[in-house]
């Protein structure tokens, strides 16, 4: 990288090469030599003025100022110290635009007012002051001094309004999906892919007075949000554009008209996809490029959506049998992508081998900001020039303009908690910039583990795009390689975002519309909620106008302080009903379990069942998943997902209309409209289904007429077409399916006698919840906790019971009288673990059955359980007992070696200061072991330091935890410190933790020893 800066900095030094001047009283002199150094010059008084159209022009002694108006909301402003106008910019960013609005101008004595249909600028006299006034006169900015300069920058200074917000400048890592006010931000390529980095820098910010400014410009900025709100460029020469809206969509949507709309991205390229190097891997050994298709396999093994793969992603990897490969991906649905590492002046070729997607390097494309740009659309011509699909691009650094081009990934990271906390933010915030594909690896490309990779995956499925990245970490991280449960959850993750491609793909052809991306921030749709710029909401997003997702982002089976805005939300999980604005304290989440919320009015269209897009056949259904409440729509967007003929009108729109009562009983109809438009491959005629959560049981379901009512899951799945009521299904589903119908044909689909969602009298639902941390041992009978909180009227006939795995026991516990409105009852429900129980935490589901306000009705929650091992007894080598959990800095924790290599069981004999140990733990800082002992042990003993093998490197320290707590630790010891023995007291302690952390920064060597491990125990 260190190239790529130095051509980077001479770049930027050409750019500030352009000639600044100084002025003086009344304007700039001639003869005066330009400024050099950090002084400030502020603009002088109006020395003249000139009108041609919609351009004018305004002298202030030898500086000039010239305002262009694009359209009636849309104007520019360029300022040349010199009087000499210059643009390095020329038209890389700026789109071609249509003809200038009709303008008048008027001399008001003290200023001059320039006035479109809709805005009025004011050009202030002494000295040239900028203000901008909607057409009723009410204020939208205005500057607090005139532009100034120095020798290195130009400055544009603007009063602040007492409650304005603002929000862009491109993907800002940690930051962006609330308010920037009081906060400044560099606008900048600058490298850094980490927390506090500015990687895909975009010149332009909003406020939330209702405008946004664009800096047509390559130079480096830095914005500061403070009181008055300074905002400079490293250039001698201001160029700003300034956008008028109703609203920061439309703030967006015209900075968007100016710059260029999002790209559509094909169907493959919203599904996730895999990057790996496979000819020759220092980290993998030998390996052919044609060893992508057994890793692709592998995803069509496990059942795994996949949409695309990257083959030569590493530094110095290169490719063979390129055309076999691609058609062997495509054989399993899949597309080829490439890394440039080496430029893209093969592209051509490379895409007539079957190339699609075109993942670049700002170092291997060119260098600095014109540069990155220019890649991102060549690389995205080259494919469309070479074959019928679609541009597809990914660019870790770039501009503005790069949204019509490419999707902007956040970096190289590694995976950690925190790397999921920051990166939340950092992609909703970016959708105020006119990025509408921003995303970051699956669990970063270095470190990771199975459970944050796990918990990233989750909330990146409502991201419109993302990859994993293997190589680079101690194993490859394809989400099927961890094993139970963490497959089987990634799969349910994947599997739930291919199904909900038709939604993201809409909000994506939206996105070409508006510039407004599916991924957003709070204050986006709410802008007038106060909270929604404030911290309450920084660790969540929209998924489209819809989904509110608030990932998991610590080592927890819980989620904390949840803000929902205004509105009815529904957890997608349990049908549970709340009522914005509220903030939910605490969330109860398994590591199955993403904190989802549907908005009430929702109507989602689905494809069930699938595991690639093109697993779909002109037969297949087409499902809605609708949350019944008031009058609302969704239109669907469909084309043929993979070719660019939908830019010449070959696609197709359907609209759902839902009908339903505000709250409360009533009848709900679901009308599809009829599709409108045609493409290669639109189905005719296809079968619908729809779940249409009411929670309360309809009289009857029409569609023509009445619809046959089906009386189990069975014989609904079964049915060619009809109804089910699942009253055990999140609150309440009515589930419908017909026979196949004309797409050209609109119908009807009517649920009599039943309710908006939430049921007829939502109030009065139960609650469930569950303390955390409860435990079961394997084939040990005991019992599991749920709480039971009665809604607003009270509860009779309350049943709980339990959804548990296969060869588990459990019984229904039944609760005595009633529960009175707003009382909680703890409720026992006996539980058995299988003996065979797998020692790791496991998701059941709690589900409460009872009659409230003269209905039945069915509640029901997500709990974490814990299977643990049976405690150790006599003395119990640390070795040979289950752990509960095992992190690790390299590699897995070996038992009774030392750590070794990225593989299991590769490591050699213990050894400390000369001895060998026949038995212990061997690992790599920073190393976490948590080991279950139920009470039983008294002591915990062992010899620790850096195993031998080291030679003398490393620096660590060890520590014992016993249930949260810290009951020993070790002073710094490095690979030439002596053994250091442990002797632990354990009276009472259920739960152990050995640990092993980093103590100098630097993790080479850190081979640390838990040698001759053992608990003393009852």
């Amino acid at each position: 990288m260190q190239t790529s800066t130095r051509m980077r900095a001479a770049v930027v030094a050409a750019l500030l090469g352009l000639i600044a001047v100084l002025t003086g009283p009344g304007g700039a002199h001639a003869d005066e030599a330009p400024p050099t150094g950090t002084e400030t010059t502020t603009v002088g008084d109006v020395t003249g003025f000139r009108a041609d159209g919609a351009v004018y022009r305004l002298s202030a002694g030898q500086a000039e100022a010239k305002v262009s108006f694009v359209s009636e909301e849309t104007f520019r402003i360029e300022l040349a110290p010199d009087g000499k106008f210059t643009d390095p910019t020329g038209d890389d960013i700026v789109l071609p635009q249509g003809n200038p609005p009709r303008t008048r101008w008027k001399d008001r004595g003290d200023r001059y007012e320039l006035s479109t249909g809709e805005v009025t600028l004011r050009a202030y006299k002494k000295p040239l002051r900028f203000a901008l006034h909607r057409a009723d006169g009410s204020l939208v900015w205005s500057e607090a001094k005139g532009l100034s300069w120095t020798g290195e920058q130009t400055v544009q200074t603007l009063a602040r309004g007492a409650g304005e917000q603002f929000y862009g400048a491109g993907m800002q890592n940690g930051r962006g999906n609330t308010s920037h006010r009081d906060q400044t931000v560099e606008v900048a390529v600058d490298y850094n892919w980490d927390d506090g980095g500015h990687p895909n820098s975009v010149p332009f910010y909003l406020s939330s007075a209702g405008y946004g400014v664009f800096r047509n410009t390559y130079a480096p900025g830095t914005y500061a949000f403070t009181d008055p709100v300074t905002t400079s460029a490293k250039e001698q020469r201001f160029d700003a554009y300034y956008f008028a809206g109703d609203g920061a969509k439309d703030v967006i949507g015209q900075y968007t008209d100016l710059t260029g709309k999002p790209f559509l991205p094909p169907v493959y390229g919203m599904e996730i996809g895999d990057a790996d190097c496979y000819l020759h891997n220092a980290n993998r050994g030998e390996r052919r490029t044609l060893d992508a298709l057994k890793v692709a396999d592998g995803y069509v093994e496990n059942d795994m959506p996949n949409g695309w793969m990257l083959v030569n992603d590493g530094y110095g990897c290169g490719y063979e049998d390129l055309e076999e490969t691609a058609q062997g991906l495509k054989d399993r649905n899949m597309e080829l992508g490439l890394w440039t590492e080496d430029g893209i002046e093969n592209l051509a070729a490379q895409v007539k081998a079957g190339q699609r997607v075109a993942k670049l390097d700002v170092a291997w494309v060119g260098e600095g900001y014109k540069f990155a740009l220019g890649g991102c659309k060549d690389a995205y011509k080259g494919i469309e020039d070479n074959s019928d699909a679609r541009g597809f691009t990914w660019a870790p650094e770039s501009w503005a303009g790069a949204q019509r081009c490419g999707v902007q990934w956040s970096g190289d990271q590694s995976g950690t908690w925190e790397y999921i906390r920051w990166q939340i933010p950092t992609y909703a915030g970016a959708t105020m910039s006119g990025l509408a594909y921003t995303t970051g690896d699956v669990d970063g490309i270095f470190g990771g583990s199975a459970k944050t990779y796990t918990r990233d995956l989750q909330w990146k499925m409502f991201l419109g795009t993302t990859m994993t990245m293997d190589g680079w970490a101690a194993m490859d991280k394809q989400p099927f390689r961890y094993g139970e449960p963490y497959t089987s959850i990634n799969r349910d993750y994947l599997k739930l975002k291919e199904s909900l491609l038709p939604y993201q793909y809409s909000y994506a052809h939206e996105a070409t519309k508006t510039g407004v991306g599916m991924v957003r921030p709070l204050v986006l749709e709410y802008p007038d909620d106060p909270k929604a710029s404030t911290e309450a909401p920084k660790y969540e997003f929209l998924s489209g106008e819809h989904f509110l997702v608030a990932p998991v982002y610590q080592d927890t089976t819980e989620r904390q302080d949840i803000y929902l805005p205004k509105g009815t939300w529904i957890d997608y999980w349990s049908g549970r009903t709340y009522e914005g604005p509220t903030t939910i304290d605490t969330y109860g989440a398994p590591l199955d379990t993403l904190p989802l919320f549907v908005k009430a009015g929702a109507a989602v269209p689905m494809w069930p069942g699938i595991r690639s897009y093109r697993d779909r056949t002109a037969d297949s259904p087409l499902a809605w998943d609708v949350y019944p409440q008031g009058d609302s729509s969704f239109t669907l967007y469909e084309d043929d997902g993979v070719t660019r003929k939908h830019r010449d009108g070959e696609y197709a729109t359907q609209r759902a209309d839902v009908r339903a009562p505000e709250r409360g009983p009533g009848d709900v109809s679901v009308t599809i409209n009829e599709s409108r438009g045609s493409f290669t491959g639109k189905q005719t005629v296809r079968p619908y289904e729809f779940t249409v959560h009411t929670g309360s049981e309809p009289r009857s379901v029409k569609l023509d007429r009445t619809l046959p009512e089906l009386t189990s899951k069975s014989a609904y799945e079964k049915a060619r077409q009809g109804w089910w009521y699942d009253r055990d299904d999140r609150g309440g589903v009515v589930h419908v399916k017909t026979a196949p119908v004309s797409t050209a044909k609109k119908f009807t689909v009517n649920l009599l006698g039943t309710s908006a969602v939430g049921g007829k009298k939502a109030s009065a639902a139960a609650v469930l919840t569950a303390p955390a941390g409860q435990e079961a041992g394997a084939g040990t009978p005991g019992t599991v906790l749920v709480d039971v909180t009665a809604g607003s009227s009270a509860l009779t006939d309350t049943t709980v019971s339990l959804q548990v795995p296969e060869g588990w026991k459990t019984a229904t516990a039944k609760v005595p009288g009633r529960i009175p409105a707003g009382a909680t009852r703890r409720v026992e429900v006996a539980l058995t673990p299988a003996k065979d129980a797998e020692v790791r935490e496991r998701t059941l589901t709690a589900l409460a059955r009872y009659r409230a306000a003269g209905d039945a009705r069915t509640s029901q929650q997500r709990l974490a359980v814990s299977v643990l091992p049976p405690a150790p007894e006599g003395e119990a080598w640390a070795s040979d007992l289950v752990w509960l959990s095992e992190t690790n800095g390299y590699g897995p924790a070996e038992r009774d070696r030392s750590n070794g290599e990225s593989g299991a069981s590769d490591g050699k004999t213990l050894t400390l200061a000369g001895t060998a140990y026949e038995k212990g733990i061997g690992t790599h800082a920073d190393s976490d072991i948590a080991l279950h002992l139920g009470g039983r042990c008294t002591a915990f003993t062992a010899d620790v330091g850096i195993d031998d093998e080291i030679d003398g490197y490393g620096e660590v320290a060890f520590s014992v935890e016993g249930d949260g707590k810290v009951l020993w630790t070790s002073p710094k010891l490095t690979g030439a410190s002596a053994t250091l023995p442990v002797d632990v007291k354990l009276d009472g302690v259920r739960q152990v933790r050995l640990k092993v952390t980093d103590t100098n920064g630097s993790r080479t060597g850190d081979h640390g020893d838990w040698a001759a491990a053992k608990f003393h125990c009852a």
